[in-house]
């Protein structure tokens, strides 16, 4: 499949946090085309194996969840009362289309609506509407919604991803699924190459809530090193340059004590070495990333962290390139066939 269509499959698919299982079954069906080996784990990862010569073992870990609401309650003319999973800003909320995706296995289309401006009191359009205040019309009756949907029924918003200019793309779930993407792009320009280390492909689960997949999958592999990728805040012109990196000009390779720094190095070398465009940053703390959690596995993982510049994240109109996104697929790639000789024990040493 090509990876921008791959993209587009997996962000239209429905998978909040602890609810992955819609795009774990497309991102399960897409990896054992190009993997040895394809599984899902007891919480819900996809873990896919690309064998090597078993000299080490290399783990990428992309997080598949998606932040989404989850029914608190029912109210009388088919309202329903709702609560976040993850981080929404609530300003973002207002007149979206929402799924409800029922208990019954029907889907439940509402709106979250707002009061006309024309009866609202002076100042309510100066306010931030209240997560706690907003509602769902599904324009069931009580008696009927009750057949449909229950509360702890997970809600999405209603988007398509649609292409823009120059390369980008525009939907919900791009923060992460790009990333599983570039693991799926890495996995294609593999498949006909003979590398050292066995490769793992983790999409993982949970991150917008704690990292959770993230824990387990690094867990039972043990990787020698461990890479998560995720996305980062790409240049829009609210920003601070010191905010933010540049749209188009490829992947982030992040420093910083979450990074063990010859990881990093490496994917410099690799990137010089292929032609590959990336940018630098730094961390000087927790990465809020899956890196956070892989870094203090079992004994201690040596970990990296490579950033996709995405626009307006954590909304529902997230944007990236897909230029970008081949770029780190790439880099990826390049990382691997890096390794080949080395020894990394020695390599890593500190």
């Amino acid at each position: 499949m090509d990876t921008k269509k791959f993209v587009m499959s997996i962000c239209d698919a429905s998978g909040v946090s602890g609810y992955e299982s819609e795009a774990a079954g497309i991102i399960k069906d897409a990896f054992a085309e190009y993997c040895d080996e394809v599984s899902i784990d007891r919480l819900g990862n996809v873990v896919a194996v690309k064998k090597g010569k078993g000299k080490a073992k290399v783990a990428f870990f992309s997080h598949m969840d998606e932040i989404g609401l989850v029914v608190l309650g029912l109210d009388k003319n088919g309202f329903v009362r709702f609560h976040q999973i993850g981080g929404y800003d609530q300003r973002t909320l207002l007149c979206q289309e929402v799924v409800i995706h029922g208990y019954s296995g029907e889907k439940v289309f509402g709106v979250i609506g707002i009061k006309p401006p024309h009866l609202q009191e002076p100042g309510d359009a100066e306010k931030s509407v209240k997560m706690s205040d907003m509602l769902i019309d599904t324009g069931y009756s009580e008696e009927k919604l009750k057949e449909l949907v229950r509360t702890g029924d997970i809600i999405t918003i209603k988007r398509k991803m649609i292409e823009l200019k120059n390369e980008a793309v525009s939907g919900k779930a791009l923060d992460d699924r790009a990333c599983v993407a570039a693991m799926y792009e890495c996995a294609k320009l593999l498949k006909d190459y003979n590398h050292d280390a066995d490769v793992y492909f983790v999409a993982t689960t949970q991150e917008e809530v704690g990292s959770m997949g993230a824990i387990v999958s690094t867990y039972n592999i043990e990787p020698d090193i461990g890479v998560a990728l995720d996305v980062g805040f790409a240049k829009t012109p609210e920003l601070k340059p010191s905010q933010c990196t540049e749209f188009n000009k490829g992947p982030v390779i992040e420093y910083g004590p979450n990074i063990h720094p010859k990881v990093a190095d490496m994917f410099k070398e690799a990137a010089k070495e292929e032609g590959i465009p990336f940018q630098l940053e730094v961390y000087t703390g927790n990465t809020g990333t899956d890196a956070r959690v892989v870094q203090v596995s079992r004994s201690g993982i040596a970990s990296g962290l490579l950033a996709l510049p995405l626009k307006y994240m954590h909304t529902s109109v997230e944007t990236i390139s897909v230029k970008d996104l081949k770029a780190t697929g790439r880099l990826l790639q390049a990382f691997v066939k890096h390794l080949n000789g080395k020894d990394l024990e020695e390599t890593l040493c500190l």
